[in-house]
């Protein structure tokens, strides 16, 4: 705890506080390039370009006169939030010749660790303290795609901010060009295990237990046949899909699943989505059987107990590819016990938990051909989506919902809509 409140200090006593946005950018309408990827069954066009702070930076044609700076004085200690707003890509991010002290993690204290890169999937954030301690100069925060999927074409750009010393070396005359960080290879899938197994929480936490709900789900990509007569953009004439254990997730056109929920609209949903993959397998083998490739299209969800600990192990597969698949659920945070490649064995597994002080998080990047084994309360009642952060993903259906019934006193029941609650 004293080095912790070592670093409270510091982030009390910073003299800037600084949120550094990335993103990406197409040269085109994005709804334009989603839409054309849903009539073809195809993947969507890769982006044309990331961008810090809206700006894709010094290396790309056009852009340098806007490229984001950073101003800061020699000495300080500032705090720099990172969140990755991209559609489609993960990100390894880096300053040059500055390290950075990692002291949260989608909104939760970490303990402090000092690391070179960060590596940020969609929506996830990283709070980092960086101390202004080297020559007065020009450093770039360079940010570039961790792209897991093999042999699946990505944006194999760099962006670029500046973060400029109070020392008049960018004006009058020419600027001083800016030293450029040391970043991992595109697939460095090491890098990225390093990084997340460092993140731990602040102290010691109480992980709930026992556990009322084992649930074991899949997660990865699927191809649907094209439609008769029709050309389709996938391989060997389909359609790309995902699913989770098998269920290859379908929003619904009028009624919204929690609107269904409440005001018991029936044939919106169903609550038989499987608590295990319904064929088991090897997972993440080399050549999966093309038979277990095609999910069935539905709109599933699993129904939990208010209060109910649940304990949830999500299992990559290699079936089209292998991918590191950001995983969200929307309503809570929870404990990510443990991280590993292959598939899952609960008879040596389970003994690599961390149930000490493990991470706090809303998003966990399960590995590719890996799994990942997370814990959660579930007390916030209501219908919630886990679907994977890649925008691309939860179009072709890798989501599920779960159904968390009330509990038995006042605040624990789903509240009424408002009044005035615009219908769909």
């Amino acid at each position: 705890m004293l080095t912790l409140l070592k670093y409270v200090v510091q982030l009390l006593i910073r003299t800037l506080e600084i949120v550094m946005r990335t993103g990406e950018w197409w040269n085109r309408n994005p709804v334009d390039v989603v839409r054309e990827a849903t009539r073809t069954g195809g993947a969507p066009n890769i982006s044309d370009a990331f961008t810090i702070n809206s700006q894709p930076g010094d290396l790309y044609k056009c852009s340098s006169k806007e490229t984001t700076v950073i101003p800061v004085k020699a000495g300080e200690t500032n705090l720099l939030r990172f969140i990755n707003a991209a559609l489609n890509t993960e990100l390894f991010v880096a300053i040059a010749n500055h390290k950075m002290t990692v002291v949260a993690a989608d909104a939760s204290y970490t303990k402090p660790f000092t690391t070179s890169v960060l590596m940020l999937a969609p929506g996830q954030t990283t709070d980092v303290l960086v101390t202004m301690d080297q020559p007065l100069s020009r450093y770039y925060i360079a940010a570039r795609a961790y792209a897991s999927a093999e042999g699946v074409a990505f944006d194999n750009t760099t962006a670029t901010a500046i973060l400029e010393y109070d020392c008049g070396c960018a004006k009058p005359g020419p600027a001083v060009q800016p030293i450029f960080p040391a970043l991992p290879p595109y697939n460095d899938t090491a890098a990225v295990s390093a990084f997340t197994a460092a993140i731990k929480s602040a102290s010691s936490v109480e992980v709930p237990g026992p556990v009322d709900e084992n649930l074991f789900f899949t997660v990865g990509l699927g191809l649907f046949d094209c439609p008769k007569g029709k050309t389709c953009g996938g391989p060997n004439n389909t359609r790309f899909a995902a699913s989770m254990n098998n269920v290859s997730f379908v929003f619904p056109g009028t009624t919204s699943l929690l609107q269904a929920h409440y005001q018991r609209v029936p044939g919106v949903f169903t609550t038989d989505f499987p608590a295990v993959p319904p064929v088991p397998f090897d997972y993440t083998a080399k050549n999966v059987s093309s038979s277990l490739s095609q999910p069935v299209a539905g709109t599933k969800l699993y129904k939990l107990k208010y209060g109910a600990v649940v304990q949830l192990v999500l299992q990559g597969t290699n079936i089209v590819t292998g991918e590191n698949h950001p995983i969200h659920i929307h309503g809570y945070n929870f404990y990510i016990l443990a991280e590993g490649f292959g598939n899952f064995n609960p008879a040596t597994d389970n003994a690599k938990f961390n149930l000490v002080d493990p991470p706090e998080r809303n998003t966990v990047g399960v590995p590719a051909n890996g799994w990942a084994v997370i814990r959660f309360v579930a007390d916030n009642p209501g219908i919630w989506l886990m679907h994977c952060h890649l925008d691309v993903h939860i179009t072709w259906g890798l989501a599920m919902a779960f159904l968390v019934e009330n509990g038995e006193a006042e605040l624990q029941a789903l509240e009424a809509p408002p009044p005035d609650l615009p219908t769909c």
